[in-house]
């Protein structure tokens, strides 16, 4: 079979496969852990909550979930911690995170090495505490304790799931990294300029110490600022939108979606 063909074959038979997942029911055992966790969930519309079903079950299907630090992996980590994350997919074409394998979770936040590099070759290890990270090897770490507080103010901007799978967003599509120089078209050297002058105009907010609804850790660079921007959008989106019109207008084009409108 030429090798075109077979990536076509390839291709029908995964979409196929997805399309029986999403077709089938949701255990009503399921269903009572995103009434108690997902403060997403609660806000969403009849058929938002019909759509974002169909993606958690394909999520569980596909994604391989791992325990850490004595943490045993039970149905209610892994309902919260998808439902959390597939709004993200809500209302647009996806492969569902297509770079993540599996998810590690820890109880609690938890210990990190890190390495910083000096620009005279210097090293600097050091071990800092985390609530997740996005890592590029196909693994994403979480705290199932921020998990749950995350999920359960959907209002405070702070929400480490969204925060990292924004990062796995991020990095599919190098939506912090566009150039608008070199950008494909109108439409993303539109964003590229809106982000640039936005993530400029943040950090200097951020270096004078003034008060904006955005987390400061946005500041760090440019990927930091898309992962809290996106917090910021689905769980403040008032704020943002008041706070910058055009970047509220971008996040909304691009995640086909207007958080102002939901419930609660």
């Amino acid at each position: 079979m030429p090798i075109t063909r077979l990536i076509r074959w390839l291709t029908g038979f995964r979409r196929r496969k997805r399309d029986r997942i999403r077709s089938g029911p949701l255990p009503p055992e399921w269903r009572a852990i995103l009434e108690r966790r997902s403060g997403a969930w609660r806000r969403l519309n009849p058929a938002d909550r019909a759509e974002l079903v169909g993606h958690v079950l394909v999520f569980l299907n596909e994604k391989h979930f791992e325990g850490c630090g004595g943490l045993t992996i039970t149905d209610e980590i892994r309902v919260t911690i998808a439902a959390e994350a597939c709004v993200l997919l809500l209302h647009r074409d996806t492969e569902y995170f297509p770079l993540l394998r599996s998810i590690l979770v820890y109880p609690r936040e938890y210990i990190a090495p890190t390495a910083e590099h000096l620009d005279d070759g210097t090293v600097i290890e050091d071990h800092q505490p985390r609530q997740g990270e996005s890592w590029d090897q196909g693994s994403l770490v979480l705290s199932w304790r921020d998990v749950l507080g995350g999920a359960a103010n959907p209002h405070d901007g702070q929400n480490v799931v969204l925060h990292e799978f924004a990062h796995q967003i991020d990095e599919e599509f190098n939506l912090s990294e566009v150039d608008p120089r070199n950008a494909l078209n109108d439409a993303a050297r539109h964003w590229a300029m809106v982000f640039d002058r936005a993530f400029e105009r943040f950090s200097t907010e951020v270096e004078q110490g003034r008060a904006t609804p955005i987390d400061p850790y946005g500041a760090t660079n440019e990927a930091e600022f898309f992962a809290v921007i996106t917090e910021t959008f689905f769980e403040r989106p008032t704020d943002l939108r008041r706070y910058d019109p055009g970047l509220y207008e971008q996040w909304s084009l691009f995640f086909r979606q207007d958080p102002i409108s939901w419930r609660g």
